[in-house]
């Protein structure tokens, strides 16, 4: 099968890019976080700030507040209780699960967490962060900054930069659900993971600047990951100088390859824990993951920003809305992911207005492909279904966020259109006032950056669905991402076709009503 096959058919036809008579092993389940053994470990305080209402100063963080981040962004916050009817004789088992604030397919956390950290009182070096034991480990010790402002291209000044992330995928963890599709929902995770980091960073006062471009083998080798397991997916850098994040002073100075970089280093080779005793082959994913590795800094480059061409279609201008204020953690806590639980209640045209609003607004964020998210054609878009919202005709539309207004496409209730094309029917979306679509392009940027730009275009995507999810949960609505649906037939509803573009991922957003469920928080 070739490649550009693998990828139409992850996104059109899942059944051809799985491979055949696949079946789940829960038994030898791995586990969602990795445990690495025998290395020494720096404990972060558990006395997590409850409130992230305001911006803090812009100073230096500490330890301490470097842990309240990890924490807030990936730490283990739930354990839930779920009671499951296993069939007619009435019995019934109770399947638990440990939560994080960000969503993430089948709750399985493909992605890892590591820092390039320089603080007071802690030895500069590579760290992992442990999320079962909520602390750092120490994976490799030492200053960096040349060799990672290298990987990165000159176009940074590393040593205002306090931390670097480095957000890695580990292939198996949702591979052995999901089989070849896990390539799909590894992006639009490790998105979801970026788009908390950038929304708490906001909080902290810090910075914040997304590399989606680097060398990869080289950053995987500092870091001492084996890539037929686990690579690199993106890297976001923190710091309290913005101008430190983007500076184009030395970018043409030397051209550097992953080879070269990688020998300036010993190899680094740590066991961990994964629990899975039979660990099965998956040769697309890391073929796919080869093909998209960058090795020489040459290659780097940003994207068309041509403006879409506005077409003729019926506008509705919506109200003018102020951002809305709130607090962070509250928000992260109440986000809840209704499946059957949705119930229709009508919802205002000031409250969808802000919904869009909010959520495309903080979705602007310094990059390396354009350094800004305005005006960039490239970037996804939300189109959506509505029923019941005041003063709007039931209907299809687009949202311009250029002149908060949504286009109209198609009148009418698309619910039974959208409910059949369902692959199961855990969501009744005739309960569901708002069905949202985030959309890109067919090629995505694969003109630029090739096989890459596939998985930069599912990771943008993630960002945009946990801004909706934040934005959502603010307004006391829920929000559930779906991939399961059938995608030719949204991308015939909104004419997608004619202008080269195609749904991404599907979010029902609406009100709903409390699960009967056992939860705890992990958070006294």
């Amino acid at each position: 099968m070739s490649l550009q096959t693998f990828l139409h058919n992850l996104h059109f036809d899942i059944e051809k890019a799985n491979q055949s008579d696949w079946e789940v092993d829960w038994e030898d389940a791995p586990l969602t976080y990795k445990l690495y053994k025998d290395l020494p470990t720096i404990p972060l305080s558990l006395n997590v700030p409850l409130s992230l209402k305001e911006n803090r100063a812009k100073m230096k963080p500490n330890l301490n507040e470097i842990g309240y981040l990890l924490w807030y962004v990936y730490g283990l916050t739930q354990v839930a209780q779920t009671a499951i009817s296993s069939g007619s004789n009435g019995t019934v088992s109770i399947m638990s699960s440990n939560r994080r604030f960000v969503p993430s397919g089948g709750g399985l956390y493909p992605n890892e967490l590591y820092v390039y950290l320089k603080c007071e009182n802690v030895s500069s070096g590579i760290y992992h962060y442990d999320v079962a034991r909520h602390c750092l480990v120490l994976l490799r010790e030492g200053n960096f900054d040349s060799y990672v402002s290298r990987a990165l291209g000159n176009r940074c000044e590393i040593p205002k930069c306090f931390c670097t992330v480095f957000i890695s995928t580990m292939f198996w963890k949702n591979f052995f659900k999901y089989n070849n599709f896990s390539y799909r929902l590894q992006g639009l995770d490790c998105g979801v993971l970026m788009g908390q980091i950038l929304e708490m960073a906001k909080r902290f006062g810090f910075k914040a600047g997304v590399y989606y471009q680097f060398l990869d083998q080289a950053i995987n080798h500092l870091i001492g990951l084996h890539e037929r397991e686990e690579s690199v997916y993106s890297t976001i850098l923190l710091t309290i100088e913005k101008n430190a994040l983007f500076s184009n002073e030395n970018v043409k100075s030397k051209n550097y390859n992953s080879t070269d970089l990688s020998k300036e280093l010993p190899t680094v080779s740590h066991q961990y824990l994964v629990k899975s005793k039979r660990i099965k082959d998956f040769p697309m994913l890391i073929k796919m993951n080869k093909v998209a590795m960058m090795e020489t800094t040459q290659t780097f480059r940003k994207v068309d920003k041509n403006v879409n061409v506005i077409n003729n279609r019926q506008r509705i201008m919506l109200p003018k809305v102020e951002r809305i204020s709130y607090d962070l953690a509250t928000v992260c806590k109440e986000r809840f992911s209704p499946e059957m639980d949705f119930i229709l209640h009508p919802i205002s045209q000031l409250k969808l207005a802000t919904l869009l609003q909010e959520a495309t607004a903080s979705f602007s964020y310094l990059n390396d492909l354009d350094e800004s998210f305005k005006k960039n054609k490239n970037r996804p878009q939300i189109y959506l279904c509505l029923y019941k919202i005041e003063g709007i005709n039931n209907g299809a539309y687009y949202y311009d966020d250029q002149t908060h207004s949504l286009e109209q496409i198609k009148l009418g209730d698309h619910r039974v259109q959208l409910q059949n094309g369902m692959n199961a029917a855990n969501v009744n979306l005739f309960q569901v006032p708002i069905c949202l679509h985030v959309v890109g392009n067919k090629e995505h940027i694969k003109s630029s950056h090739s096989y890459r730009g596939y998985r930069i275009q599912q990771m943008e995507a993630g960002m945009m669905v946990q801004r909706l999810l934040i934005a959502a949960s603010a307004l006391g609505l829920g929000g559930h991402p779906l991939l399961g649906y059938n995608v030719k037939l949204c991308d015939e509803l909104y004419q997608l076709d004619e202008i080269g573009k195609t749904s991404l991922i599907q979010i029902p957003i609406g009100y709903y009503r409390n699960r009967p469920w056992i939860q705890g928080s992990l958070h006294s």
